[in-house]
């Protein structure tokens, strides 16, 4: 294992980005535990595209996200900041989500300021609650914890909807509030990440959203790192891959009637399982069979 998930608010405060890649199953996790990540980012947006077939407009519940959440934290024992959307109503919806979610194993939990049901931050027609609200909603997060090892991101959305200034304004009720990192979404050009940075840096965490064809300019998380973010997340990135690749699987399949022509885009069985770990899990297994007293098994 690369990193002790307990650890997350340590390496946020270092001066390396923390680089979180989305996932949306256990299967995404361990990928990216073996490529070397020590963050992953549980996405709603990636939850809703993949269980769902649907966009990311708050069709999604608490369970669906928790369900998931055990699932990966099952497979793995890297850091995971869950998206928790608006948590799911009202302060007390707040808490709920909040103990839930630790309980199965949240390392971050991110809550963002939209009206419920919420849009992907980087689609129109947003509306948020008012900033009282929402800093209520915030310290109630930050009391359900059962420990402060357990983050608490506020997000707004403020940009898109009340523009940059009112963006800061939300940001920085929010830290007062005790979030432990900020996230301004949508944002739309440098001069906001200046105006961001200029305002928080060194203050506390300030976390990047980095969607292909969205409307933040993207960048490497060797800029970002440069520019002061400490955690920057890949949340839709792997949903689109897979998806890019899975059409033009499906076209090939259904031209040919066989999949011969996309083999070097596989991976075959022995392939698949090896990166699954089927022999070592085999072998465990065969540790606990029933065996009688002179070791055959039963």
């Amino acid at each position: 294992m690369t990193a002790d998930p307990s650890r997350l608010k340590d390496r946020l405060h270092s001066p390396s980005i923390e680089v979180a890649p989305g996932v949306y199953d256990a299967l995404g996790a361990s990928l990216a535990e073996q490529a070397g990540f020590e963050t992953i980012y549980l996405s709603g947006a990636s939850l809703a595209y993949t269980q769902l077939g649907r966009p990311d407009i708050g069709l999604l519940g608490l369970s669906e996200v928790n369900d998931a959440l055990l699932h990966i934290r099952e497979r793995t024992e890297l850091s995971i900041v869950v998206d928790c959307d608006t948590g799911f109503g009202n302060a007390m919806n707040v808490m709920r989500s909040v103990r839930l979610l630790e309980r199965s194993g949240a390392n971050a939990i991110q809550l963002e300021d939209q009206t419920y049901p919420k849009r992907c931050g980087h689609l129109r027609g947003k509306s948020l609650v008012p900033t009282g609200e929402m800093v209520g909603k915030l310290k109630a997060a930050l009391d359900a914890r059962a420990s402060e090892r357990t983050l608490i991101i506020g997000r707004t959305d403020a940009i898109a909807v009340e523009g940059t200034d009112s963006a800061l304004e939300r940001a920085e009720a929010y830290r007062e509030a005790g979030v432990d990192i900020l996230f301004v979404e949508g944002i739309r050009s440098d001069r906001d990440v200046e105006q961001v940075m200029a305002r928080f840096r060194g203050q506390v965490p300030v976390m990047a959203n980095m969607v292909e064809g969205g409307d933040t300019p993207l960048k490497t998380a060797e800029t970002l790192e440069r520019l002061g973010f400490s955690l920057v997340i890949f949340p839709g990135a792997l949903v689109r891959a897979v998806t890019h690749m899975a059409a033009r699987f499906f076209a090939t399949l259904r031209r040919d009637g066989s999949t011969d022509a996309f083999r070097e885009e596989m991976l075959d069985f022995t392939q698949l399982n090896g990166y699954l770990g089927t022999q070592a899990i085999l072998a465990l297994g065969e540790k606990y069979e029933n065996r009688d007293a002179s070791g055959e098994t039963g």
